[in-house]
């Protein structure tokens, strides 16, 4: 069967994010218990994620729900971003960049609000693939069958015809379910490998894509 497009997740797949204990700094900075800080916040984190609130709606609950005045918002915020951005897999980005225009190239991403501004400043992922998918703009997440449907179709490809790249088992697992190919991501090499042969089996591309 002819593979026509590649998709990636972003966090720990095209981005190295590894856990800077951003949140747990802050607990203690705060005065709170192991926990407590996304207790507390646990709604707000998941209505950014799927874009039912505005990131100044974040920040408001921040100052509620925390005590936060402007400069430690604006620290805890910039901390946030910095765990949340991580570092670029500047090797599997390249490689992803040589895929095209052979292949359809695309992302899904469990996001946050504002997440598309910071990578786009940061590194530009707008200009790596064909089409991005954010949970945080389109109101659901992985492994929600519906995303990776979403992703298919701005790709203008059926799922059967698509390979995903996601470093979490749960959303290897959806994205399988929904139809597509999926590779767990363990490390770059891994994955690069696991796609070459997968890409090779599949044999060459055909340029005409679905309507």
């Amino acid at each position: 069967m002819v593979i026509r497009a590649v998709v990636f997740d972003i966090g720990g797949v095209l981005e190295i994010t590894p856990d800077l204990g951003v949140t747990r700094q802050w607990e203690t900075r705060l005065g709170l218990a192991a926990g407590e800080l996304d207790e507390r916040m646990h709604d707000v984190w998941r209505g950014g994620s799927i874009g039912t609130i505005t990131l100044d709606d974040v920040h408001q609950a921040l100052k509620d729900r925390l005590g936060l005045d402007e400069p430690r918002l604006a620290a805890f915020m910039a901390d946030l971003w910095r765990e949340y951005l991580g570092t670029p897999n500047t090797e599997l980005i390249g490689y992803a960049r040589r895929l095209r225009p052979r292949y359809r190239t695309g992302i899904v991403s469990n996001s946050f609000v504002g997440a598309r501004e910071r990578e786009r400043q940061a590194y530009g992922f707008e200009d790596l693939v064909d089409e991005i998918v954010y949970s945080h703009e389109s109101g659901m997440s992985k492994p929600d069958p519906r995303i990776y449907a979403l992703a298919c179709a701005r790709l203008d490809v059926r799922p059967h015809q698509t390979v995903f790249v996601d470093d979490a088992e749960v959303c290897v697992t959806g994205a399988r379910e929904a139809g597509l190919r999926a590779i767990c991501y363990r490390d770059t090499a891994q994955v690069i490998a696991e796609l070459e042969a997968l890409l090779s089996s599949a044999g060459p591309v055909e340029f005409s894509f679905t309507t």
